[in-house]
């Protein structure tokens, strides 16, 4: 044997029976699938648009030359600003308010995202809400839990407050009061802001400082300014809750999450005890009531509590309600019928009762269609840094912590003939595997987020599961904005600090890990 081959095989152990010892193998990690998508809805989503300001304005790509041209129209009507009535000039532009909270819808939906976050002026205790507030109070009285909703119960909806209604208007047009002069441009009452702090600390060590809003109302338009307690806004029975304005790409896909898919979900009694139990919560459908049906409820998918069953109702009802602009969905006046409204058409001569002498309301069929189409078309952002091993690391403790017990992951949208709002569905939302992170179900949330509000079928404790597609670009389309439904949370981090109830293992699990799984969870989250 040549001297080269009998060194080789002394190396290798030629002809040895002695085993070499094995190396020991690192185990494979299995990531969840939802780790490694970028495109979190398919054809529906927009890639490059990640270090935009305008990361949630992309309309879907494959719409057809004809649906692009709808949305971009109504993409102008969503940021048009309306005025008080009679504008002889630009009469399409009239009829703002006469009460309202804001002048346009971008205002509340910042560049299509959340709104800022109203920071109190330095030196001063509180801040009256103007034009600047992209959040508003939900009124009603307190009539108790609605569990089944029919006819003899009005489908759940909520009891109005007396000369109020379901909404507190906090701005007017300059003569909206019987006190205009020295009260202008101020609507049903003045709403004024200012916060509470805590803090809340980790086994680490590590604190955070949590702020919760706090709302209070003075001079409400009913009594005069000196005995404003006798006010009906101000009854004990008064229920408030704040709305903050909530991202609206994505919107048609999740109408077209087949009814069945979100249903399998809700376990009301926590068949699996995993302290989990999401609810349905259905609601007085107005699309249906105009068509004439017998029963016209449907489920709720839309809104901070599930709400509105469709983006049509959810526009159209913001479009009346916080601007005062009459639609065919919802042609009276958001306070038809109350004293201030009737006040105010007697002393200024208007012809502002929502409808002109044709019976047009403020804004014509063509707007309402164009404007909710935008709003229906709106691309979801492809995700980013899907191999970063930050994320991915954080991605398995998402699961781990159990976030997917109510942010599910996955659903794919229904084929074939469908309908959203009533109208027939553009062919760009149909048959998406999507990735919203939501299961479009209500939760109780604990007392920390409550509310104490009944909303429909929602009780004052719960809301519905936020998704979270596009929510690490928040900072970039907005610097101000917030998270959860009052703007609270200044963070992501901060955001999970304030679960409670169903969430409350899940928050726990979260405050034990250590601050780099805590970042890694955060990362994954901000990839999104």
């Amino acid at each position: 044997m040549p001297i080269t081959l009998l060194f080789v095989c002394w190396l290798s152990g030629c002809g040895s029976e002695k085993a070499t010892p094995s190396q020991p193998t690192t185990p494979e990690i299995v990531y969840p699938d939802y780790a490694h998508i970028r495109l979190l809805a398919g054809s529906a989503s927009a890639e490059n648009a990640s270090d935009s300001g305008h990361g949630f304005s992309t309309p879907i790509a494959t719409l057809t030359a004809d649906e692009l041209a709808r949305h971009l129209k109504g993409d102008f009507h969503f940021e048009t600003s309306f005025t008080t009535a009679p504008n002889d000039e630009h009469p399409e532009l009239d009829g703002l308010g006469p009460v309202f909270n804001n002048q346009n819808c971008n205002a509340c939906h910042q560049r299509d995202g959340r709104p800022a976050t109203l920071t109190v002026p330095s030196g001063e205790q509180r801040l009256l809400l103007g034009s600047n507030a992209g959040i508003f109070l939900r009124i009603s009285l307190d009539d108790g839990d609605c569990h089944q909703a029919s006819a003899e119960n009005n489908y759940c909806q909520n009891t109005p407050v007396p000369g109020f209604g379901t909404q507190l208007f906090h701005r007017g047009v300059l003569q909206a009061r019987d006190d205009w002069q020295e009260m202008p441009f101020i609507g049903q009452a003045n709403v004024l802001l200012s916060y509470d702090y805590h803090s809340v600390t980790y086994r680490d060590g590590e604190t955070v400082t949590l702020k919760k809003p706090v709302f209070s109302i003075e001079a409400p338009y009913d009594v005069s300014t000196k005995n404003s307690q006798n006010s009906a806004l101000l009854a004990s029975n008064v229920r408030y809750s704040p709305r903050n304005g909530m991202p609206i790409f994505g919107l048609g896909l999740l109408e077209l999450i087949a009814e069945n898919d979100i249903l399998a979900l809700v376990d009301e009694d926590d068949a699996d005890q995993d302290g989990i139990s999401g609810r349905a919560n259905w609601v007085f459908d107005a699309v249906k009531a105009q068509a004439g049906e017998i029963l016209p409820l449907s489920l709720g998918r839309f809104g901070w509590k599930a709400s509105t069953p469709s983006v049509r109702v959810q526009s159209l009802g913001a479009l009346r309600g916080d601007m005062g602009i009459t639609n065919p969905l919802f042609p009276e006046e958001s306070i038809a019928n109350t004293a201030m409204h009737e006040s105010y058409l007697a002393r200024t001569g208007f012809i502002d009762t929502g409808v002109d002498q044709f019976g047009a309301t403020e804004a014509s069929a063509s707007f309402a269609d164009d404007v909710v189409f935008y709003a229906e078309t709106l691309a979801v952002p492809a995700r980013r840094n899907i191999n970063n091993e930050q994320v991915l690391s954080g991605a398995l403790l998402f699961e781990q912590v159990n976030c997917t017990g109510c942010h599910t992951p996955k659903f794919t949208t229904v084929s074939g003939e469908a309908f959203i709002g009533g109208r027939p569905a553009p062919e760009a939302l149909k048959n998406q595997t999507i990735y919203p992170f939501s299961d479009m179900l209500l939760h109780d949330m604990g007392s920390d987020l409550a509310d104490n509000r009944r909303d429909f079928m929602a009780t004052g404790r719960e809301w519905k599961t936020r998704p979270l597609w596009g929510i690490g670009l928040t900072k970039t389309v907005n610097p101000s904005a917030g998270f959860l439904h009052d703007g609270r949370a200044e963070t992501i981090e901060e955001a999970i600090l304030w679960h409670g109830g169903e969430a409350q293992n899940s928050k726990a699990d979260f405050m034990a890990l250590s601050k780099t799984e805590r970042t890694a969870l955060i990362s994954f989250v901000m990839s999104l």
